[in-house]
């Protein structure tokens, strides 16, 4: 039985056929990781790509935010092409690089003996060009791209701005070899952004469809932890089976109790969980003991929890160590 498409893929039916080479699953053994994204955040998929404009996600850390971009690439099988921005990043980083330094030393090289070994061609210039990740989405000749502007909030306050223009024409020009690109498929752009210079340009918020992902709730948490387990639970025993979902229950609840101290700096996430609850069930030779996270105050593997020195030290002897 074929599975119902999580994505209303307007205008990009066409391209659901093979997957492209650069799709994250695209390689034989490649595994497609689980992820379940809230409805409401399905919904600003489908208006991001109805509009063709770009998808800005707000949340915590940790909330699956970055994952979604993924998601998306593998439900199509379109690739992926991922931008980690960095505090010194500009706009142009994400387009393309030219090495002008290294075509000169082989310029040099080449005046110098007349049996030169580089592999490059120093008369060419498109030998030291390197596409980036907008740069490889916009040359696609075959199919749209999804691309991935993680954590946008990292950069410069005029970064989202120079980014404007770029997004609104989906083109930009290379001078090194008097070229202009233009993007012959509307990519799919998922921009993520936890907020920390504050909130972003006005002008960059209007050309975004914009949802914030909010920590999920006790039942939203047990479906992603279905998910993440589905596998695993095919191969348990009925007592298995019945001890993991009282761990997990167990965990989720310990979860939520941890999340409401307010002398946390720093409040563990979805990711965070699902690594204490794998823990939980596989660290030691048999799966932790539920009525004993129920139970106690006492917190097992902090270190998967808590990321901060200050929680360490307001969390005390909660901390199982």
């Amino acid at each position: 039985m074929e599975n119902k498409p999580k994505y209303k893929l307007t205008g990009y039916e066409k391209f659901i056929t093979d997957k492209h080479p650069d799709c994250p699953i695209a390689k034989k053994d490649a595994k497609r990781k689980p992820y379940i994204a809230q409805p409401g955040l399905t919904q600003a998929v489908n208006l991001a790509i109805r509009l063709k404009r770009p998808l800005l996600l707000e949340g915590e850390a940790g909330c699956g935010k970055t994952l979604l971009a993924y998601d998306i690439a593998c439900e199509i099988g379109l690739p992926l092409y991922s931008w980690h921005v960095r505090s010194t990043s500009k706009a142009q980083d994400g387009l393309y690089s030219y090495d002008a330094i290294l075509r000169l030393h082989d310029v040099q090289i080449a005046k110098m003996s007349s049996t030169s070994s580089s592999p490059r061609n120093p008369e060419d210039p498109n030998t030291y060009l390197k596409f980036k990740a907008l740069g490889k989405a916009f040359k696609l000749e075959d199919c749209p791209a999804v691309i991935l502007i993680d954590e946008i909030d990292k950069a410069d306050i005029d970064f989202p701005n120079d980014l404007l223009s770029i997004l609104d024409d989906y083109k930009f020009d290379i001078p090194e070899i008097n070229e202009t690109v233009e993007a012959k498929h509307t990519p799919i752009i998922i921009i993520t952004s936890n907020k920390e210079k504050g909130n972003l340009p006005a002008p960059f918020l209007r050309r975004c469809i914009y949802y914030f992902v909010e920590f999920p709730d006790k039942k939203f948490l047990q479906q992603i932890v279905d998910e993440h387990y589905k596998d695993d639970q095919k191969d348990f025993s009925k007592t298995q089976q019945k001890n993991f979902v009282n761990l997990s229950n167990a965990a989720i609840d310990k979860l939520v109790e941890i999340r409401k101290k307010d002398l946390l700096h720093k409040k563990p996430g979805t990711s965070e969980f699902l690594d204490w609850l794998n823990m939980l069930q596989s660290f030691d030779s048999k799966p932790y003991d539920s009525n004993l996270l129920e139970t106690t105050s006492t917190i097992p593997y902090p270190e998967l929890l808590f990321k901060l020195r200050a929680d360490w030290m307001n969390l005390g002897n909660l901390l199982q160590k």
